[in-house]
């Protein structure tokens, strides 16, 4: 079941988020899965691969090769089903491949950016939701909170939303006085031109963690239309760029 929540931030602008509902959630979960499978599957043939090309050698070295074989792939299975979650959220905006394709993300409460040790928390609670009938019990504590949250997402601070902070960055500042009407460049809108024009001017205004928000918001709309030496900037420096 979706829901709505509504976030008002020191700056006294006040944000709606859809909240993400389960079966969004457990979609994406179902997509991120099988892309897990699939890598697990892909590296299990070449560990198999690998393996039937070594000299045989004696019993006790037949041993320890499994032993550290087997250490290997406990490693590798950790790292695929949960080091994946950790590091598509850091490093991708809150977003893992199957949240993106569902239009959803996850956000720290207030509606700022997810940052590591948020998502290493609420990934490390996974790993008991995953093992408790299979998130069985992330469901029913989904359906009890009024914020969608699972356990993970208590223990972090954090919310999963419908994909919409840049309409809501722009209806935000448009309630601005009103600017000059920019024209377009190659890369960006008038529309965003000005958008960026407001926020640069209110930057000095702005807490660090909304500064950086909002920054954040505003460039991963504009970046993928980039060329490679502009993307490669940080959020602020490409728009003072820009």
């Amino acid at each position: 079941m979706d829901r709505t929540l509504e976030v008002r931030t020191p700056e006294s602008i006040a944000f709606s988020y859809e909240l993400a509902g389960l079966g969004s959630r457990f979609l994406a979960i179902t997509i991120d899965l099988c892309i897990q499978v699939a890598v697990i599957v892909a590296i299990s043939v070449g560990i198999a691969e690998i393996g039937n090309h070594l000299p045989k050698g004696g019993h006790a070295k037949d041993d320890l090769a499994t032993n550290l074989a087997t250490a290997f792939i406990i490693v590798v299975l950790f790292l695929v089903f949960f080091g994946y979650y950790i590091a598509f959220e850091a490093l991708w905006n809150g977003q893992t491949p199957g949240k993106r394709a569902l239009g959803i993300r996850v956000v720290r409460d207030g509606g700022y950016p997810i940052d590591f040790g948020a998502s290493l928390i609420r990934n490390l609670i996974r790993v008991g939701e995953f093992g408790f009938g299979f998130y069985a019990i992330s469901m029913i504590v989904a359906l009890l909170s009024p914020e969608n949250k699972r356990l993970g997402d208590m223990a972090a601070g954090t919310i999963v939303v419908r994909d919409r902070r840049m309409d809501v960055a722009i209806d935000d500042l448009r309630k601005l006085p009103s600017e000059p009407v920019y024209a377009a460049t190659a890369f960006v809108s008038g529309e965003e031109r000005a958008l960026i024009k407001r926020f640069l001017d209110r930057r000095d205004t702005l807490n660090l963690e909304r500064r950086r928000a909002l920054a954040a918001s505003i460039a991963e709309r504009i970046r993928p239309r980039l060329p490679s030496d502009l993307q490669r900037l940080d959020d602020e420096d490409l728009l003072e760029r820009l």
